[in-house]
């Protein structure tokens, strides 16, 4: 699979915006939407041209791509079997992204960005009902468990990780205990759980053309 080896601080800046792609530099003075708030490139610091129907349905599916880290092609598998089940396309296709393994991750604080926790569960320090999960995109469903690997548990990393997983603003369909380091999927994101800096109509709209 194809990668995007670009700086993760000129997505943010091509999008005009934070999408906290690099854990906590995204909340300090040196965030490049701080110091450079203007998009790459030699032509960067001239006014940004109005965008069109088009160019403004493509910005919106950049973002939200680049927001979770996925190519093209997942993003677009995921959105067509979103638009397969009863409901809302559009919600779905937000809860099926939140429900990916590398996000639920992400959102249980083991790591600070999204692509620390794809890395992480491509290390293989996770299992999933009790059986190895290294596969960022596995859908996880409402019921499972997942643990940090027995052997993982004594590294380093996730015994410096107090702090941090004791962040108190964990999504309320996750449940996580401290102590014997296990997270539960207490049920699907509910509509108030989806993420609200996305326009996802914008991005149905692109792929229904």
């Amino acid at each position: 699979m194809g990668r995007n080896l670009d700086s993760q601080c000129k997505k943010c800046r091509r999008a005009g915006e934070k999408l906290f792609l690099k854990g906590d530099r995204c909340f300090g003075p040196k965030c490049a939407i701080i110091k450079r708030n203007y998009t790459p490139g030699t032509n960067g610091t001239k006014p940004r041209k109005r965008l069109s129907g088009y160019g403004t349905q493509l910005a919106e599916k950049q973002k939200a791509k680049r927001t979770y880290g996925v190519s093209e092609k997942q993003f677009r598998l995921t959105y067509e079997k979103a638009s397969k089940k009863q409901g809302d396309a559009g919600k779905n296709f937000l809860r099926a992204l939140e429900l990916r393994l590398d996000n639920v991750i992400f959102r249980l604080g083991f790591a600070s960005s999204r692509a620390q926790a794809r890395q992480l569960v491509n290390h293989g320090h996770f299992h999933v009902n009790d059986r190895k999960a290294d596969i960022p995109s596995f859908s996880v469903k409402e019921g499972q468990v997942i643990k940090i690997r027995k052997s993982s548990q004594d590294s380093p990393y996730f015994k410096n990780l107090g702090e941090q997983l004791a962040k108190d603003d964990r999504p309320s369909w996750l449940f996580f205990d401290e102590k014997a380091l296990t997270a539960k999927i207490l049920h699907n994101p509910k509509d108030e759980d989806l993420p609200k800096g996305i326009n996802v109509q914008i991005i149905i709209e692109y792929y229904s053309k």
